[in-house]
C-alpha cells in the first residue's frame, strides 16, 4: 500500500503548487524542477513557486483516452505558457472545447486527476488549467 502512496507523495509540492527552481547561475526558470540548467549546464538551484499564470500555447481534445482516464473521455489537454517562461502540459477543466483558443488566459487550479485501481481507491490530485474570467 505505500508504494502506492509515495510517487504522489513525493510530487506533491509540483501537483499542488507548481513548484519548479530557478537556476542561480543564469536565472532559468523550470518547471518539473531539473538537476542540470538546459541553458547554461549550471547545477546549482533555488526552489521557485510559478504563479500558475500563463495563455493557451497550444491544445487537443482526446476522444479516445489511455487507460485509468476513459472516463473522462472526451477531455481537453494544453500546453500552458506560463507567465514566467516554461511550457506546462496539462488537462484542461471549466471549458467547451468549442471555447478553446491559442492565446486565451489561463490559471491552474487543482482538481482531480484520477482514481486509482485496487482496494483503497486513491484519489489523484493535481494540476489543471482553466480559462480566467
Amino acid at each position: 500500500m505505500a508504494e502506492n502512496l509515495a510517487p504522489n507523495w513525493r510530487l506533491r509540492e509540483q501537483r499542488y503548487q507548481l513548484v519548479g527552481n530557478v537556476c542561480l547561475n543564469c536565472g532559468a526558470k523550470f518547471f518539473p524542477p531539473r538537476q542540470v540548467c538546459t541553458n547554461c549546464r549550471g547545477a546549482e538551484f533555488d526552489s521557485f513557486q510559478f504563479s500558475g499564470k500563463g495563455e493557451l500555447y497550444s491544445f487537443t481534445t482526446l476522444r479516445s483516452a489511455p487507460a485509468g482516464f476513459e472516463s473522462y473521455a472526451p477531455y481537453s489537454v494544453g500546453m500552458v505558457k506560463l507567465d514566467e517562461g516554461p511550457l506546462v502540459e496539462a488537462m484542461l477543466t471549466d471549458v467547451n472545447e468549442d471555447e478553446l483558443a491559442i492565446g486565451m488566459k489561463m490559471e491552474m487550479v487543482t482538481r482531480k486527476i484520477r482514481e486509482e485501481e485496487g482496494e483503497r481507491g486513491l484519489l489523484v490530485y493535481g494540476y489543471k488549467f482553466r480559462p480566467t474570467s
